[in-house]
């Protein structure tokens, strides 16, 4: 299926814009046109599956599953994070309904960590772009990195530092009404529009930030800069990954394109994990239920560990 959209690509790029295949704007209008083509597939396919199968697993049925098992709550909600289709601010609405559940603290940490740096969306496409073993460690330490933030949030019982209201909330529980096949797959449908309709302007814009990068700058460059930053390009990229807010399949156009140029490829995701699980307007969202404090220790927390497991990537695939 991709061997098609590279000859569509060519074809556009070459017989119909009639550019140079030599000139650095066809690459660029090559990587543009194939990247949107496969990525916007991908897209589709996954999240209307992804839709599908959800749709028999309500998000109600999140608080209650934590709830019930509160003695593994903060792994367990780190895993459930990964099949909601939540960007870090969306979240947040979610883990004030775990708090006023009584689900502990440390869980609804986790999942406020785990729903937007690791979802089913990002894993296709990483496992489109990077093969197997890139998606399942960017899994196995999205998760990590969810499970230990959540650990070190409860052991500092942070309740004082949540506003008072949070715990007096009452959200009630939404009723669950069984749906009929047809009714699950105009559910996935419906869900693939909507998704789409948010997110297509920002994976565009970064897909024409990808194709810039891949065909203008010089991969000698990209090397250089990381060669000069050495051992800490690591902390560089989430420094300059958390003023930024993306998620992750709009940012993957542009880690494609830093991988391509010789950019180590945890370097390249503990930037994209800094983007989606760590955001400017994620806090200011959530200055509203907890104080200041709360926020650095909670960013500080993510951080750190976005960092180690961008080590652990580097180190596991070679590129340290």
């Amino acid at each position: 299926m991709f061997e098609i959209y590279d000859s569509i690509a060519t074809y556009i790029t070459k017989d119909i814009l009639n550019l140079n295949p030599s000139d650095k704007l066809y690459e660029v209008a090559h990587f543009f046109i194939y990247d949107t083509l496969k990525i916007f597939t991908l897209l589709t396919l996954i999240i209307f599956a992804v839709s599908f199968i959800r749709s028999y697993f309500p998000l109600e049925k999140t608080r209650k599953i934590l709830s019930k098992h509160k003695a593994v709550a903060i792994p367990l909600a780190a895993i459930l994070g990964i099949f909601t289709p939540f960007c870090s601010c969306s979240a947040v609405p979610m883990f004030i309904g775990f708090v006023e559940a009584g689900i502990p603290l440390g869980a609804a940490f986790a999942f406020l960590v785990s729903s937007p740096m690791v979802n089913e969306v990002a894993l296709g496409l990483l496992f489109a772009s990077f093969g197997f073993q890139v998606a399942l460690a960017y899994v196995v330490f999205g998760v990590a990195v969810a499970i230990i933030s959540g650990f070190f949030i409860e052991k500092l019982n942070p309740r004082h530092l949540i506003e008072d209201y949070v715990f007096e909330l009452s959200f009630g529980e939404a009723e669950e009404k069984p749906m009929t096949f047809k009714e699950r797959i105009e559910f996935a449908k419906n869900n693939v529009k909507d998704i789409l309709r948010k997110i297509s302007i920002y994976i565009i814009v970064a897909i024409g930030i990808g194709s810039f990068i891949h065909g203008y700058v010089p991969e000698e460059a990209i090397k250089s800069i990381m060669n000069s930053a050495g051992f800490l390009s690591v902390p560089m990229a989430v420094i300059i990954g958390v003023p930024l807010y993306s998620n992750s399949a709009g940012i993957l156009p542009v880690i494609q394109a830093l991988i391509d140029k010789g950019v180590p490829i945890g370097t390249a995701l503990a930037f994209m994990m800094a983007t989606t699980a760590l955001s400017f307007p994620e806090f200011v969202i959530l200055k509203q239920i907890m104080k200041p404090k709360l926020i650095a220790i909670f960013a500080g927390i993510v951080s750190v560990s976005i960092i180690i497991a961008g080590y652990l990537f580097n180190i596991i695939f070679g590129r340290v």
